[in-house]
């Protein structure tokens, strides 16, 4: 009874949570639970849209409604990976002594939007890797601990590649979910414009704060895996690695190199939350299913054949969930 009163509880929250959402953001619902899910799931998000879509005023708003820590860092091409994690500074006391002085940059908040980050260069990109998968930043012989919960929502937009670097795929390997956001449809658009005319800015209640986010991160633990859907999300993971048993014909042809095994364990962590969300203490089949394309289409390679014959991972990625079989309880 007392896990059936938390499952109330946490449901009626990120219901609430999403409400708050959207006063502000039109739309965008998959963007907006994708967010929420890789914020309870404990890791990070890359969207992926042409600029205006919200994307950092979504990060803002979730950062009023939840009370947290939030910064924006602005990538450029000379961006240092010191403005990202910062850096030692020399103090004068009033004796005159000198001392060394580790001054926290603006990955030290909850929630970090790393805006345009393939704009900067890879040594300052590789400065979020340690920060992104250990939690930590180092600082000549000093290790800081972030605070949870941390976030790093990044941004790319895929129109303009002159000026840019290519993200390495060791850290796209680190974003938990990768998020295309799509153009609103005429009738969102038309709410956009409606609210862009109103004078009063909409005013947001705080729904969870840092306590709160964090119990039902724990909470989410207590969605149960069923062996069966466990399985499914690995032989989802084994189909996308060429040569191997598991794999798909389509992968043989078009995939370099398939998905690591933080896929499998993404494609888990991620659809425990959305059974959450959906209000269920069971993943189940359907959820991994739903989940699959943001948690793999950055987790694989497509070969030169693949990008000759005009295939896309996203389109890959729909063959092979198509063809895999529902599995037997």
């Amino acid at each position: 009874m007392k896990i059936e009163e938390g499952l109330r509880q946490a449901t009626a929250k990120l219901d609430k949570l999403r409400e708050e959402i959207a006063k502000v953001i039109v739309g965008q619902q998959d963007v907006v639970d994708g967010v929420l899910i890789c914020l309870l799931a404990g890791g990070h998000v890359l969207l992926e849209g042409v600029p205006g879509l919200g994307k950092t005023t979504l990060l803002r708003t979730l950062a009023r409604v939840l009370r947290l820590k939030y910064s924006r860092i602005q990538f450029t091409p000379d961006l240092m990976p010191g403005d990202i994690v910062g850096s030692m500074i020399i103090e004068t006391a009033e004796t005159g002594a000198k001392a060394l002085r580790f001054q926290p940059g603006p990955i030290f908040s909850n929630l970090v939007l790393a805006d345009e980050i393939n704009r900067a260069t890879p040594k300052t990109q590789s400065a979020l890797l340690e920060a992104m998968q250990e939690r930590t930043v180092t600082s000549g012989t000093a290790t800081h601990q972030l605070e949870a919960p941390f976030l790093v929502m990044a941004t790319q937009n895929p129109i303009e590649m002159e000026g840019t670097y290519p993200l390495p795929e060791a850290q796209l390997d680190r974003f938990l979910m990768k998020i295309v956001v799509n153009y609103p449809s005429r009738e969102e658009l038309n709410r956009i414009v409606e609210r862009t005319l109103r004078r009063e800015e909409t005013e947001l209640e705080e729904v969870l704060d840092r306590g709160a986010i964090l119990e039902l991160r724990e909470f989410c633990k207590e969605v149960l895996v069923a062996p069966h859907v466990r399985d499914f999300a690995i032989d989802l993971v084994l189909a996308t690695q060429p040569g191997t048993e598991g794999a798909h014909a389509a992968a043989n042809r078009y995939i370099r190199y398939g998905s690591s095994p933080r896929g499998a364990q993404a494609l888990v962590e991620c659809g425990r939350v959305l059974a959450l969300m959906r209000g269920r203490l069971n993943l189940s089949v359907d959820d991994v299913r739903e989940i699959a394309p943001a948690v793999l289409r950055h987790r694989i390679i497509l070969n030169f054949d693949a990008h000759a014959d005009g295939q896309t991972a996203d389109m890959l990625l729909g063959e092979i969930l198509r063809s895999a079989a529902q599995p037997v309880r």
